[in-house]
């Protein structure tokens, strides 16, 4: 290693470029300064940027979409506090109004109902009686099971209006149909009939949560269809022979 007007002329250990700029500055005052052309220059040192050891700290390219994701966001919002009354204020104001009245639709209407084109059969393949249902049912809402408690006693009182030959037993019959079918047999309960199919067709196939009063409810029309008498076609066509008499 040689000095030459006390500054260091060559360090071998320097990078390219870095060892470039140290021997221009190395010579001596007694000669013209070297100058190297722009474009070289320019190209030299892009190489020698373009280096791993001087991209080890970059951030990656996940973090770099992420910070310009970020930076969409905040400039959105930038604009958006800048057009609302208020603004800043003023915008949380309206996202908040606007989350409170979606909350209010969800818990008003529920999940949106989606029944099938065709409902599903009411019971299962393993036939069990009315009192095998109720069991079940009751079980189901001692533990605050509803949704089951619900359609197990449905299914009680279908398979007890089969039982008692009010209904013929007929294997893939729907809530509804079964409705329909004993309401002709029971006129008096058609709409409490409708409105318990319909209760089991929510819980079943549209996402709703049934309530303990719903289930109570069921049982309620459970124990008065036990004990009502149907409506047999012989008397309605006695009643009216005896009325046109």
């Amino acid at each position: 290693m040689t000095v030459t007007g006390g500054v260091l002329q060559a360090v071998p250990a320097l990078p390219t470029a870095a060892g470039t700029a140290v021997r221009l500055l190395a010579r001596g005052d007694d000669e013209p300064p070297v100058t190297l052309p722009r474009d070289p220059a320019r190209e030299a040192a892009r190489r020698e940027l373009s280096k791993g050891m001087y991209h080890e700290n970059d951030p990656s390219w996940l973090q770099r979409a992420l910070e310009t994701f970020w930076d969409w966001v905040d400039d959105l919002l930038g604009a958006a506090s800048t057009a609302t009354p208020g603004g800043a204020l003023g915008l949380v104001a309206i996202v908040v109004a606007v989350l409170a009245v979606v909350a209010a639709l969800w818990w008003r209407l529920g999940t949106p109902r989606r029944r099938p084109v065709t409902a599903p059969a009411l019971f299962d393949d393993r036939p069990r009686s009315a009192a095998e249902h109720r069991a079940a049912a009751e079980a189901h809402a001692a533990q605050g099971h509803w949704n089951q408690a619900v359609q197990e006693r449905m299914r009680a009182v279908v398979r007890a209006l089969e039982e008692r030959a009010l209904l013929d037993p007929r294997p893939g019959r729907t809530a509804d149909e079964a409705a329909a079918e004993a309401g002709r047999a029971l006129p008096a309960h058609t709409d409490r009939l409708r409105t318990a199919a319909r209760d089991f067709d929510d819980v079943t196939y549209g996402g709703r949560t049934a309530s303990e009063d719903t289930y109570r409810g069921l049982a309620a029309l459970d124990g008065d269809l036990e004990r009502a008498k149907p409506a047999l076609a012989g008397t309605h066509a006695d009643a009216r022979r005896g009325a046109a008499g």
